[in-house]
């Protein structure tokens, strides 16, 4: 007879059996009990996706190789997947009850079904380690039923426009269009005068889905919108979001992108915009470093909102955000390998590391001390960002429910799909999971 423990992660095995088809694309399984722990030594495993070269990803691994050299007698053995594979790689481990001893994990829809499957070890026991610098908007993602499961070490603003100034100036708008009509106005004359309006890299699939239909579906249905479809108060097929997801349609029937967006990825596409190719281009609030920061010419690109559309439901001042990067440890966990691990959890998330972060051009959860060296572009960030957040697509909505509507996105930029049809097959996906 099962264990109620066993029995949930039947549940959760269950519900992406599928997902263990790619276990061997991804590679071998990083099951704690590999993990060394001979005498003194021990040895730690930790799954994550910090192998782009984002600014904050060179922090973490610093951090990782800072905490080695405090602890000779702990070894970090780490394994770096890349982004675009990474949740995938931690639900089919998840599947196999095959976690590492460290995970990085994503709030809400995403760490909801490893807390149901009991994988995550509850470290409220720990929490006055961060409760001075986290409030609690920052922890509620990683927050179920009441019992804390992981740490954030950044917030990530999916939803902004990096814009080049003289280009946009060029066709009339010397300050960003501040409706959807004027936005529309301004890429239909950047294609007539030869320039690609908007450089996109949707390849990986989640930038159509993260940082356009999120911002999308906040000016046309509100924050409310996704919580509602999951609470069966709201379709995906109601007018007004149908219009929302019809915005990336019209985008791909101006031809506003680059013809290659499906086979570019998102790195490839920053630097498609910083080399001049296109007037805009739409991400998130990390690449700002590569964009503006670090860069000798990041004067000449402004930063902007999507925004307000005429009827729509939502704020034009908020922006769509989610807390990212959340340290969470195996429930696994044992003895000296627990005790390891939780010494890592605290060095690694700390005030040092949010001061860090701020210094590189990355916008923190934490109440800490803005560093004399923070940039003066984080600060407009953070003030462009600062009245309040919607929530990003896939951090409410089910990762299988995610997958059909990223398909149907990259869909309609060739033509393929009408966003009344993908419209239909979301909610469709969306049922037929209840």
């Amino acid at each position: 007879m099962k264990t109620p423990r066993n029995m949930k992660k039947a549940v959760l095995i269950g519900s992406i059996a599928l997902l263990t088809l790619v276990t061997a694309a991804c590679g071998n399984g990083n099951n704690s009990s590999d993990g060394k722990e001979e005498g003194g030594k021990v040895t730690l495993n930790i799954m994550h996706p910090w192998t782009s070269p984002n600014v904050d990803n060179e922090v973490y691994r610093a951090r990782i190789a800072a905490f080695e050299k405090l602890h000779p007698e702990i070894t970090i053995k780490q394994d770096g997947v890349a982004s675009a594979q990474y949740k995938t790689k931690l639900r089919t481990l998840a599947t196999a009850n095959n976690l590492s001893d460290i995970n990085v994990v994503w709030p809400g829809a995403d760490l909801k079904p490893l807390v149901d499957g009991n994988l995550l070890l509850p470290i409220d026991s720990e929490m006055a380690n961060w409760s001075s610098i986290l409030p609690e908007d920052a922890l509620a993602g990683f927050n179920q039923d009441g019992k804390q499961y992981a740490i954030p070490t950044k917030q990530t603003f999916v939803d902004i426009i990096y814009y080049n100034k003289e280009m946009l100036a060029k066709v009339g708008y010397d300050v960003f269009p501040d409706t959807y009509d004027k936005f529309i106005d301004a890429v239909t004359k950047l294609k007539a005068s030869g320039v690609t309006p908007i450089a996109l890299g949707n390849k990986e699939q989640w930038p159509l889905q993260s940082s356009y239909l999120s911002a999308f579906q906040e000016r046309f249905v509100g924050s409310d919108f996704l919580k509602k479809v999951m609470n069966k108060e709201a379709k995906f097929t109601d007018p007004q979001y149908v219009k929302a997801i019809g915005a990336i349609e019209e985008l791909s029937n101006l031809k506003a992108f680059n013809t290659d967006a499906n086979n570019m990825d998102s790195v490839q596409a920053q630097d498609y915009f910083i080399q001049g190719k296109a007037a805009m281009h739409i991400s998130s609030s990390t690449v700002d470093s590569r964009i503006r920061i670090t860069n000798a010419e990041g004067d000449k690109y402004g930063i902007a909102l999507f925004p307000s559309v005429t009827g729509g439901l939502g704020d034009a001042k908020k922006s769509s955000g989610v807390v990212q990067f959340g340290i969470a440890l195996s429930s696994e966990l044992k003895g000296k390998k627990k005790d390891a691990a939780l010494e890592f959890m605290k060095f690694f998330v700390n005030e040092d590391l949010y001061k860090e972060l701020i210094s590189k051009g990355v916008v923190v959860p934490a109440k800490v001390d803005i560093p004399a060296d923070a940039s003066e572009y984080l600060k407009e960030m953070m003030a462009l960002t600062g009245n309040g957040t919607s929530p990003v697509f896939d951090s409410v909505i089910p990762t299988q429910v995610t997958s059909v509507m990223q398909n149907g996105l990259q869909a309609i930029t060739v033509g393929r799909m009408t966003a009344e049809q993908l419209a239909k097959d979301v909610q469709a996906a969306l049922d037929n999971m209840k």
